[in-house]
């Protein structure tokens, strides 16, 4: 198994923290380690580093070599431009089919968190299972635990397959369908429901197959995909590598490939998987109970619950009577907003865009 580590995001949601010159894959949300060095640690468990491969963009590539020192020097795979997520997966999969006939391939996001990291391991090996058996792709989706709106769904369809473990059996479906970011009564519809699971755009395959899926659905960015696993191991590598690039229309992998996709599997998970994508998540993930507050830094709190309270500088954060608030204070922004608007971070960043305030960004 090859991973493709995705580290080439924008993370608009956690901004004043996370920000165009460093992100929030690279920066220390949920700890003291960035969410990528998180990440890669996890990985390392079950893979050795000659076989993560690190897809980001130029702007990120020198602060990645920082933060992952271990990473082998050809195992960072730098877009020359953005081109969205399709491109970026299947850049990782030319470069793991270039290497290896057989790989296997699983899409891993810089910015997740997992709980559970030996069953995390014990699904992934599950999944490359199913994939190999059947020549399909196969997804992981996560039961869900509470109705998200901000997360897209997949519709589980009959029973495919089913593989003995310790405790009984791992079963696998066919993709019925998948759902986009619901309302929330839909939300709650689909947590009633057995058949929908939470899409963490986990993709398990055989690179062959993955790389078949883009000539089927994205022939044109196949062809490209296609020149850059020839080039890869000759000296004309960089200069293929641009040129596919240059041709390439951005689009994401869900809405050029999995979508079109009729012949899916998934596997349902439970490993305490959850986007850290915007403040709210992160107070789910760190708060030790209900209504617990999180904080960060010098901090004075009275008669207040359900806060993320983060000083990144030193100042001290007081507040009384606050409840379910978010309040994030940098070196030049402090922001406040309910957890309920957590999502909504993104206009205020989308806002100073339009008013040119870049300093800001």
């Amino acid at each position: 198994m090859y991973a493709i580590l995705l580290a080439g995001g924008s993370g608009t949601r956690l901004w004043p923290v996370s920000r165009k010159g460093v992100p929030k894959q690279l920066q220390p949300i949920l700890g003291s380690d960035t969410l990528l060095r998180s990440t890669w640690k996890r990985l390392r468990k079950g893979l050795p580093a000659s076989r993560i491969l690190v897809v980001t963009g130029s702007a990120q590539a020198e602060l990645i070599r920082k933060d992952l020192p271990e990473l082998p020097a050809g195992n960072l795979l730098v877009e020359p431009m953005k081109r969205d997520t399709a491109a970026a997966i299947g850049f990782g999969a030319a470069v793991a089919l270039a290497r290896d006939p057989k790989a296997v391939v699983a899409t891993i996001n810089s910015d997740a968190h997992v709980k559970d990291e030996k069953e995390f391991w014990r699904v992934l090996k599950v999944a490359s299972k199913a994939a190999g058996k059947s020549g399909r792709i196969a997804l992981v989706g996560v039961r869900p635990t509470y109705p998200e709106t901000g997360y897209g769904y997949i519709k589980m369809g009959s029973q495919a397959m089913r593989f003995r473990n310790a405790k009984g059996h791992d079963e696998i479906f066919d993709v019925e369908g998948f759902r986009e970011k619901p309302d929330l009564e839909t939300a709650k519809s689909y947590v009633a429901q057995w058949e929908y699971l939470w899409n963490p755009t986990l993709i398990v395959a055989e690179a062959k197959t993955l790389m078949n899926a883009f000539k089927t659905h994205l022939p044109k960015t196949w062809k490209e995909l296609e020149a850059i696993r020839a080039a890869w191991t000759t000296p004309r590598r960089e200069k293929a590598l641009a040129r596919a690039f240059g041709r390439i229309a951005p689009i994401s992998i869900d809405y050029g490939v999995l979508e079109k996709e009729t012949k899916m599997l998934v596997v349902p998970a439970d490993f305490g998987w959850a986007d850290v994508g915007h403040w709210r998540a992160v107070h789910d993930v760190l708060a030790k109970r209900p209504g617990a507050n999180v904080t960060r830094g010098r901090n004075l709190v009275v008669d207040s619950e359900g806060n993320l309270l983060y000083s990144f500088t030193g100042k001290m954060l007081a507040v009384a009577g606050l409840k379910d608030m978010i309040l994030i204070e940098t070196e030049d922004v402090i922001l406040c907003c309910p957890k309920g608007r957590a999502q909504d971070v993104k206009r205020l960043v989308e806002e100073i865009e339009r008013k040119k305030m870049k300093k800001y960004l």
